[in-house]
C-alpha cells in the first residue's frame, strides 16, 4: 500500500513539475531546447517511476523503528540549518560541520568524522574555485 502512495505522490509532484515549467518565460533568442527541457524530462522519469510504482507496488515493506524516524528528522533539520547558515559562514566552515555530522551518522569515530568533514569541503572548495573557477559562499574568514 505505501508503493501505492508514494507512487501517487510522483505523479502528483510530476505534474506540479510540468505545471512550473509552463510558467517558464522563454526568450526570442535561446538553443534550440530551451529551458524546459530538462524539467520536462526530469517529469517524465517521475511520472514513469510513480505509475510503476502505482501499477505494480512491490512486497509491503517493514518501516523503521520510531528512533530511526527521529534519526532521520535530525539529519534532515541538520542539513536545513546548513542551508541557512551557509550564506552567513561560508562553504568550508558550513560544509565541514555538515560533512562532519553525516560520516558521524555513517559510523565514523569523532576524530575521524571531523578529518573527514575538513578534508571533503576543503577539497570541494578547491577543486570549484581553482579547478573550475565558480564561486562559493565566502564566510567571515573569506573562504
Amino acid at each position: 500500500m505505501s508503493d501505492r502512495i508514494f507512487g501517487i505522490f510522483g505523479l502528483l509532484f510530476a505534474g506540479l513539475v510540468v505545471w512550473a515549467t509552463g510558467r517558464i518565460e522563454e526568450s526570442f533568442i535561446q538553443d534550440p531546447l530551451g529551458p524546459k527541457a530538462f524539467p520536462l524530462a526530469i517529469a517524465a522519469l517521475i511520472a514513469l517511476s510513480g505509475g510503476v510504482m502505482l501499477i505494480k507496488p512491490g512486497p509491503n515493506p517493514a518501516w523503521p523503528a520510531l528512533t530511526k524516524w527521529l534519526e532521520m528528522a535530525i539529519t534532515v533539520g541538520v542539513m536545513v540549518a546548513y542551508a541557512l547558515v551557509l550564506p552567513e559562514l561560508g562553504f568550508v566552515l558550513s560544509s565541514t560541520v555538515l560533512a562532519s555530522f553525516m560520516v558521524w551518522r555513517l559510523g565514523g569515530t569523532p576524530a575521524q568524522s571531523v578529518v573527514g568533514g575538513l578534508v571533503m569541503s576543503a577539497g570541494i572548495y578547491l577543486i570549484f574555485t581553482y579547478g573550475l573557477s565558480l564561486s562559493l559562499a565566502k564566510g567571515p574568514w573569506g573562504f
